[in-house]
């Protein structure tokens, strides 16, 4: 049926060479890449969130959503590395399963990437207001610099505007037109500077633990509306960036052994980090959530946990928990060298997003299911320049209006959709496609892949009824999209009707 049109992998090669992206990445960089999108919010900022659900109990939440990821990653090391171009799940799905879930599938990662590079760029703004409020520390001879509320927060944080947030966002989307080469050279900088933050945070945190910070371990529970389940649901955002590796397939050198090297060695070294990280952090200082009169866990994000954190000095309330751990264990200009580096790092996690997202774009662009202004190529840059400005603005919109937990909750839901979809394209085609030459096999894939998928779909249920009404309603707008356009415009469906 043409509704079920499904484009030959053979083609889907052949299309991308027709408008091939300049290939310049390697095995290091792609690492760094990923490194680069992995460790940033999740845990410089979302921490503080994951012990408001979980308490300790977000070292399970961590360990449960790496998991997930590192099976996933498996899948996705095969899918890339048959099909190393750009487009990530969307292209691997067209392949699969059809033209379609596809296009859902399309649809949900710019949700994903569009929204995590708002979140980003909010959660930098965080640090940025904290840098400057301990400017003089860093340099005394400058003064301390307050920014006023109204602009640093968003309407619904009782701002006007995050100024701060909508200028990153647009600083990064300008680096990214310069060209994916010059933009991976100074990721490979600020990745340094992350990873030396980190080392230094569990360098002094780790000494000090003190068992009696662990228990209780779980004071939320496991699962329901906030618990150890839903933690890994919502700081399943904080592994989101090993996918954006493979939407680089198309720009990578050797790509069928550089894209597993990249997914699965970046995977690694930040699963390492985020547990060694929580430890640290809950280990010095605490991490109990803060509860109503009832004895429940107040939601992150809300107004009452907003007034029960004021003049409040915990872990939960804190909007750069890293820098507030060193401060309270009595390092405070350490803490504010930390807050300084995870000022400069995580631009590296913005441009990992809006580089996933625009290279989306320009995959169905050129396939006829967006307008093909899309695919327009610069022709001093040699990148897609028009999508990634308008991918940028878009971004930038949401950085400037909308709180740092929304966006974050919002964004995992297509992470996780589009996650699931890609395990089960891999067993489908060990079915139809067993000959195909596979540089990189999942091991164990009949395992793997099911557990990939059971994960995915475990964590979507524990997101809030919100988020999930919220990813239904965007499908439901992509699918009014496609039927207005993509469906009569697909190259596919033109080549099929002549």
């Amino acid at each position: 049926m043409k509704q079920f049109r499904i484009k030959p992998l053979d083609e889907i090669l052949a299309t991308a060479e027709k408008k091939a992206l300049h290939r310049s990445l390697g095995a290091f960089q792609l690492t760094m890449l990923g490194i680069g999108a992995i460790i940033g919010t999740g845990i410089f900022v979302l921490t503080a969130e994951a012990a408001q659900k979980a308490g300790p109990g977000m070292m399970v939440s961590f360990l449960i959503a790496g998991f997930v990821c590192a099976v996933t990653a498996l899948c996705y090391a095969e899918m890339a590395s048959m099909i190393p171009v750009s487009g990530s799940a969307y292209t691997y799905t067209y392949g699969v399963l059809g033209e379609r879930v596809a296009w859902v599938v399309g649809w949900a990662l710019i949700l994903e990437y569009a929204i995590a590079a708002s979140t980003v760029s909010v959660g930098w703004s965080g640090y940025v207001a904290g840098i400057l409020r301990n400017l003089h520390s860093l340099l005394p001879f400058l003064p301390n610099i307050n920014l006023p509320a109204a602009w640093i927060n968003g309407p619904l944080d009782g701002g006007i505007i995050n100024v701060p947030a909508l200028l990153i966002s647009l600083l990064v989307t300008c680096l990214l037109v310069i060209g994916t080469r010059e933009s991976a050279r100074v990721n490979a900088v600020l990745v340094s500077i992350k990873i030396l933050a980190l080392v230094v945070f569990i360098f002094l945190a780790l000494p000090v633990m003190q068992i009696e910070n662990f228990h209780p371990f779980a004071p939320n529970g496991w699962v329901g509306s906030s618990g150890v389940a839903p933690a890994a649901a919502s700081i399943f955002f904080a592994y989101v960036g090993f996918d954006a590796v493979s939407t680089a397939a198309e720009e990578t050198k050797n790509p069928n052994r550089n894209i597993p090297i990249g997914l699965i060695g970046s995977l690694a070294i930040c699963t390492v980090f985020y547990i060694l990280v929580a430890a640290g952090a809950i280990g010095s200082v605490g991490a109990q959530p803060l509860m109503d009169a009832h004895g429940v866990g107040l939601e992150p994000g809300s107004t009452q946990l907003a007034a029960a954190c004021k003049g409040v000095e915990q872990l939960v309330c804190s909007k750069e928990p890293l820098a507030f751990v060193l401060r309270t264990m009595g390092h405070a200009h350490v803490g504010n060298l930390i807050g300084l580096a995870a000022g400069l790092a995580l631009p590296s996690v913005i441009l990992m997003m809006l580089f996933g997202q625009t290279r989306i774009f320009f995959s169905m662009a050129r396939d006829g299911l967006l307008p093909p202004v899309f695919t327009r190529i610069h022709p001093k840059y040699k990148t897609p320049h028009i999508i990634t400005i308008a991918t940028g603005i878009f971004a930038s919109f949401f950085a400037a209006l909308f709180p740092v937990g929304k966006l974050a909750d919002i964004s995992n839901s297509g992470t996780l959709f589009a996650f699931l979809v890609v395990s089960a394209g891999v067993l489908i085609l060990r079915k139809t496609d067993p000959d195909r030459k596979r540089h990189f096999r999942a091991p164990m894939v009949w395992v793997m892949a099911p557990l990939a998928i059971a994960g995915c779909a475990f964590l979507f249920t524990q997101l809030s009824g919100y988020t999930i009404t919220l990813f239904f309603s965007w499908a439901a707008i992509g699918l009014v999209v496609y039927w207005s356009y993509g469906n009569r415009h697909s190259h596919l469906a033109i080549s099929q009707r002549k």
